[in-house]
């Protein structure tokens, strides 16, 4: 006989792995008990020596489907006379360190159920068990139990107590368990949010969607504004509403089999799509044209599944071939999430309300994705994702990082553990600065997390997360280079360590010489790092309004090329442009008014969508570069002739022979599709050119590709494969996003580093 202390830590609370265990123990006749804790769970397992050692190894192989086991440590200790096996109360006492499971899609088993007639939960909205449902976003402390969850205030009926504490059910210690007679309850209510004489709620929803109208429904981590997809009226006034002209749209379809009609069939998006996360995926479109109000000037839709019961149920309705789905918010700020904000924010936006009485305890946008060679990457990560860390090689000290200004994300270290925060927003606005703070002071209550060694932030000075870091008074602040934290965020999830190459493709990033960074090659590590390449600066005549209005970036490099004797080109700003306003603005880019220097990629990428004729000026971050990828239809061999030129002996990315090149094919009107390929084909050999020459420099033959111009898939994929084929071990991004919302697990790691190295000295 043998008696075993197992401690489990992970993903093994909310997930059905205290009844799975239960259930396991008493099939293979073992006696002991299983309960939660603050670091997990802990089992004492009892009964002959080789039943209790393959208890452990079928714990670890069969454990429930949204448990992620991370580490499992067995300690033989004293037989006790016990018979039985049990589920012992929780203990809350002590350090917590339990991971939380992610929110998660509806299981197929509760769906049937949802739509058996027969069934109690027959069209219950908020129908789960273990293997299913809210957790992230409806958890308010540590150990996972009903009572710390915001379903606490619901009293279980008769039925459902007996579900919960019947060993045999699928429900056993579900902690969200509810039903029609118990459970949280739907309310529709009109523009004014007041509740409106409907019997069924669903059914006056549907009316709603039916004659046009927008309607913000409450679904697990916030409010969504739905209207009909198929009706390109209903969705156009969407728009007008929320003023969004152009930015895509997430659409809803009832299933793969509802999306097919509508997109370039593969077996990996249906994986994905159909997938616990359920996030957005970037699909492309059979036609461009199709859903042209939803993704406008957009080779791909954003295409998502319902992943909770009332979206199921909306789904089903035979009227609604495809819903918009999108986040209930101004542009960039926080998704709405509170009730009481719902009115205020949403009022003149939502014709009606379908809200519930399930309070969300944190916000969470949904996540997106996008398929490409090496794997699907996530651009977005929030629900589904978060707050699942990223295993570390070792431990460092607690690390609080604050991240960017855009797609703001941060990132806690405990332990070996980074926990990277679902997305915030842009900081630029009160509200999600706001968000910012709150986020980070919840995240540090569930991690009992109680203080932090130093809080990392962005060199650039002006900020407003570096403003954040510097207002707090928790620990000293430490400033981490933007590129820097790219490469490194990168290392982190691919468990890399030691000195490689870093390309580093983004917009806009602080440069150690207070310049503006953004085409970057680095050489180095967690350490430290050596800029060992750029590319060529071109001027921002109006500082940020030039990123706003391509067209001034693409009037500074005309004139560079041609000085005042810019030739006729067939481009409507050009040709629309007075002659003042041309004369202003190639003086301030020669003579260096008000026009720094950017070395950022996306820069030229934005450029050259305005010299093309594509898009002059954004209504959206990145929409010039994005139109410019979505021009581009078949690759080509030769891109533009891309200049490499030395300054102090780092080889530099020259683009203007690239530019030349490209005016003389506008010049000659030449197809877009295939000058937009050229470009994109010159980015990929220059930069693979200068990685060559690092390469017999330095001898390192590991490469890191980060920035959030890597989230274009011909960049991505192209210079990929480039690298392989001279020889390179290539790095990319699939679980933390290339672009800013990545660049927070960078900042913990450097600063972790630094306070392990001082420590050491």
């Amino acid at each position: 006989m043998k008696r075993t202390l197992i401690k489990i830590e992970g993903i093994v609370q909310g997930v059905g792995f205290r009844p799975f265990v239960y259930n396991l123990a008493n099939y293979m006749n073992l006696a002991g008990h299983v309960l939660n804790h603050g670091k997990g769970v802990e089992i004492e397992i009892q009964g002959p020596e080789k039943s209790v050692d393959a208890f452990a190894q079928r714990v670890m192989n069969e454990a429930p489907p949204m448990a992620h086991i991370i580490k499992l440590e067995e300690v033989s200790i004293e037989l006790k006379s016990t018979r039985g096996f049990s589920i012992e109360k929780s203990m809350g006492e002590g350090e917590k360190s339990a991971l939380i499971a992610p929110d998660s899609d509806v299981c197929k088993q509760c769906i049937r159920e949802l739509f058996d007639p027969q069934n109690r939960r027959y069209r219950y909205p908020f129908i789960s068990c273990t293997d299913c449902g809210p957790r992230y976003s409806i958890i308010t402390d540590i150990p996972y139990d009903r009572p710390n969850t915001t379903m606490g205030r619901f009293s279980m009926c008769s039925e459902c107590r007996a579900e919960y504490e019947s060993p045999q059910n699928r429900r056993f210690h579900a902690q969200p368990i509810g039903c029609h007679s118990c459970g949280p309850r739907l309310t529709y209510r009109d523009s004014n949010f007041k509740p409106a004489s409907y019997t069924d709620p669903l059914e006056a929803t549907m009316i709603q969607l039916k004659r046009g109208h927008v309607v913000a429904i409450k679904g697990i981590g916030g409010y969504h504004l739905a209207v009909n997809a198929l009706d390109e009226k209903a969705v156009h006034r969407l728009r007008e509403l929320k003023k969004r002209d152009e930015k895509p749209f997430a659409v809803m379809f009832p299933s793969y089999g509802a999306l097919i009609p509508f997109i370039m069939e593969n077996d990996t998006v249906r994986s994905l799509l159909e997938s616990h996360s359920r996030p957005i995926i970037l699909v492309e479109k059979k036609y461009s044209r199709l859903m042209k109000s939803a993704s406008p000037r957009n080779r791909y839709i954003g295409a998502m599944l319902p992943y909770t019961p009332l979206h199921h149920l909306i789904m089903s309705d035979a009227f609604l071939g495809a819903m918009i789905m999108t986040s209930a918010n101004n542009s960039d700020e926080p998704i709405v999430f509170k009730d009481e904000d719902a009115l205020e924010k949403l009022g003149g936006v939502a014709d009606a309300f379908l809200t519930h009485d399930r309070e969300i305890h944190t916000r969470e946008d949904d996540s997106i994705e996008r398929p490409m060679s090496h794997g699907s990457v996530v651009l977005r990560r929030s629900r589904g994702y978060a707050p699942v860390p990223i295993m570390l090689n070792r431990e460092y000290p607690s690390i609080l990082a604050v991240g960017g200004d855009l797609k703001n994300t941060f990132c806690l270290i405990k332990g070996s553990k980074a926990f990277l925060s679902q997305h915030i927003g842009d900081l630029k606005h009160k509200s999600v600065y706001e968000a910012l703070g709150e986020t980070i002071e919840r995240f540090m209550r569930l991690l009992d997390i109680k203080e932090v060694e130093a809080v990392a932030h962005d060199m650039h000075p002006d900020y407003m997360s570096s403003h954040w870091a510097s207002e707090q008074k928790m620990a000293p602040t430490v400033a981490v280079q933007h590129h820097h934290a790219h490469m490194v965020s990168l290392m982190a999830e691919t468990h890399q360590e030691g000195e490689a190459i870093g390309i580093i493709f983004d917009g806009t990033g602080y440069g150690e010489d207070g310049g503006i960074w953004g085409g970057e090659f680095l050489v180095g590590g967690i350490n430290g790092y050596q800029r060992m390449g750029s590319v060529s600066p071109v001027p921002l005549p109006g500082g940020d309004k030039a990123i706003q209005e391509p067209w001034r970036v693409a009037l500074a490099i005309l004139g560079g090329i041609y000085g005042p004797n810019i030739p006729r080109m067939p481009l409507s700003w050009l040709i629309e442009l007075s002659e003042d306003t041309k004369n202003n603005i190639l003086k301030m880019a020669t003579n260096r008014l008000n026009s720094p220097l950017s070395h950022g990629m996306g820069r030229m990428f934005d450029a050259a969508s305005a010299l093309v004729g594509i898009r002059s000026k954004i209504t959206f971050e990145g929409q010039a570069a994005l139109e410019l990828e979505m021009a581009l239809e078949n690759p080509v061999e030769e891109g533009y002739p891309m200049g490499v030129v030395e300054n102090d002996g780092l080889p530099i990315l020259d683009f203007y022979p690239v530019f030349q090149a490209l005016v003389e094919d506008v010049i000659r009107e030449k197809p877009t599709e295939f000058i937009a390929a050229r470009f994109h084909q010159a980015v990929v050999q220059g930069a693979a050119t200068v990685a060559m020459r690092l390469k017999k420099q330095t001898g390192l033959d590991r490469v890191f590709l980060s920035g959030g111009v890597f989230q274009n898939r011909y960049v991505s994929d192209r210079l990929g494969q480039r690298l392989r084929e001279d020889g390179f071990t290539v790095f990319r991004h699939r679980r933390v996003p290339p672009n800013d919302g990545g660049i927070a697990l960078g900042q913990a790691l450097i600063a972790g580093q630094r306070i392990l190295a001082g420590k050491e000295k």
